[in-house]
């Protein structure tokens, strides 16, 4: 049976960001004592490595995946300039195209319930594993409606919806891999943390990831944190794969990363 291809290479997404100017105390509060506390040795904290705590700036709710891998141009006369656009640089600019043209505030007309706000609302309570536990290497926050009215999924759902549909030459543009939408803002990921050996775990591809030790003792004691509570959904981004360091006016580190945002709407 020959082997199953390689899935693209991801290389943007589609998101909701958390980080707002209501949530950014809430959430720095929040997840400032978490880090102080499960970096502790036992029986105080976890020894977490504090590398493996996402930063504030980039926590967010995906909603699908892309793969725009960038190919060569073509040489004209050998310049680039007068060259066509690749095709993956095409599939961007529609996807950001899709984006700018999306109603928010209707499509969430569409699917609240009665007595709800013009805006959807986020909360983030509890933690829970993205992997089983002996083998985790990823701990997130759920993201619900205060009220716990399903809304917020079914946005969710119907901004995704957007760009799974057929293209005009029968190619998503979202990357699909069969599993429903989770959503999740991520507060551990120990793929961050380097030079650490113990307690790895070989993944499905073969390679070694560092699990989370004791994480079901970590979700058990912040079972009832809340990280923000009943925060707008301001907008909807395209952001490119891979968080950058935030650098102050003299161009040193502040400690704070982001992910890049190459397309918006917001409500």
């Amino acid at each position: 049976m020959p082997p199953r291809p390689k899935p693209p290479p991801p290389t943007h997404f589609l998101c909701i960001p958390l980080v707002t100017p209501t949530s950014r105390p809430q959430l720095a509060a929040s997840l400032s004592a978490f880090k102080e506390e499960v970096t502790l040795p036992p029986p105080q904290g976890f020894s977490l490595p504090e590398t493996a705590i996402r930063p504030l700036g980039t926590l967010h709710l995906t909603l699908g995946i892309f793969s725009f891998p960038p190919p060569p141009s073509p040489l004209v006369n050998g310049d680039r300039s007068g060259a066509s656009i690749p095709p993956s640089e095409g599939r961007l600019e529609k996807a950001k195209s899709i984006l700018a043209g999306l109603n928010l505030r209707e499509m969430w007309s569409s699917v609240k319930k009665e007595g709800e706000p013009d805006q959807p609302r986020v909360t983030l309570r509890g933690l829970a594993s993205m992997h089983p536990l002996p083998k985790t290497a990823v701990l997130y926050a759920p993201p619900t409606d205060e009220n716990f009215t399903g809304s917020l999924r079914r946005f969710c759902d119907s901004v995704r919806e957007r760009f799974l549909q057929v293209g005009e030459e029968g190619e998503k543009l979202m990357v699909e891999d069969g599993r429903p939408l989770l959503l999740h803002a991520t507060i551990v990921n120990t793929v961050y943390v380097k030079g650490r050996d113990k307690q790895r775990h070989r993944g499905r591809h073969g390679k070694e990831r560092m699990v989370v030790e004791k994480a079901g003792d970590i979700i058990e004691r912040y079972e009832d944190q809340i990280w923000m509570r009943d925060v707008r959904v301001e907008r909807v981004t395209i952001c490119k794969m891979g968080a950058k360091k935030v650098l102050d006016g003299e161009g040193g580190e502040t400690g704070e990363e982001e992910y890049e945002v190459v397309g918006e709407v917001g409500f």
